[in-house]
């Protein structure tokens, strides 16, 4: 199990275990209140087992704490769904994974996406996108449905179009200059943000190199009104559903948001870093001709 997991199976097991506490029962009266076996209550509080959400409702109105019944439901179904191992997932395939995505986009009206090292999956040109599913098909052992897959990513960019939903993206400026696919491709790709940048219903943020950080760089993530936050990582996609976890990844996009440059600005560093990617091509073609000194 993931040490993420378990340390949320812990922190809420510690959370049932103070509102028991709070009701001045003991474990064997918290039982005998709730029909649960004693040893049971002792697995819950210690992360051994996780309790049904009938078990939450019984153990809090036992603790004459039912105000707090709604989150701890919504705690235990963020932590029964917010690890799903990448091989599994991708046992559909690449194709299928890129359509399950897609219905995140389909609920919300407000997306949200912070990305440190590529460009995010639904503002990616098909060159681009082909050569980072090529690394992950690789990675791990999935299929070789590459071009289903990048044409299905490719289908998602028809959200950015929509008029009920809104889109605001932060990228750390070396997301930009991560090369995937070679110098021609990624030229391509930063000149596809130069287009996106001017949708009147998406923003577009680059965080410069240089900034003075008062938030940590971290993992991409996407979130998807103030409902879901998705984590990919190199061993799992993270589903984050309880809502103090949520507030706490829209608090950390604020603080992102704040530390990029937008408009012209955030254009300028697209520019730059063309031009520098193109100067660095030449430079290369130089030196690897056969007439060169």
């Amino acid at each position: 199990m993931s040490s993420q997991v378990h340390q949320a199976k812990q922190a809420f097991g510690a959370r049932l275990r103070e509102i028991r506490k709070d009701a001045s029962l003991t474990g064997r009266a918290l039982a005998a209140a709730t029909g649960l076996h004693v040893s049971k209550v002792s697995r819950i509080e210690h992360a051994g087992q996780n309790p049904s959400e009938e078990d939450i409702r019984r153990w809090c109105q036992a603790c004459k704490a039912d105000d707090q019944i709604p989150e701890l439901i919504a705690t235990l179904r963020g932590i029964e769904g917010m690890w799903l191992e990448w091989k599994r997932q991708l046992r559909g395939g690449l194709k299928r994974m890129q359509e399950t995505f897609d219905r995140h986009h389909e609920r919300a009206s407000v997306v949200r996406s912070y990305e440190s090292i590529v460009v995010p999956g639904i503002l990616q040109t098909a060159a681009y996108c082909e050569a980072v599913l090529r690394i992950a098909a690789d990675f791990y052992g999935t299929d070789g449905d590459i071009a289903a897959a990048v044409e299905a990513r490719m289908n998602r960019q028809r959200f950015l179009y929509q008029s009920d939903r809104r889109f605001l993206f932060v990228v750390e400026a070396w997301a930009l200059r991560t090369i995937f696919g070679g110098v021609d491709v990624m030229l391509g790709q930063l000149d596809r943000l130069l287009a996106v940048a001017t949708l009147p219903r998406v923003s577009f943020g680059v965080i410069p190199p240089g900034r003075i950080r008062q938030m940590w760089p971290g993992e991409g993530f996407f979130l998807f009104d103030d409902d879901l936050a998705v984590i990919e990582t190199t061993s799992a996609e993270i589903k984050v559903t309880q809502p103090q976890e949520i507030r706490l990844f829209a608090d950390a996009f604020r603080r992102l948001q704040g530390e990029a440059v937008f408009g012209a600005e955030a254009r300028g560093l697209i520019t730059g870093t063309m031009d520098d990617l193109a100067v660095s091509e030449v430079l290369n073609g130089t030196a690897d001709s056969p007439n060169s000194p």
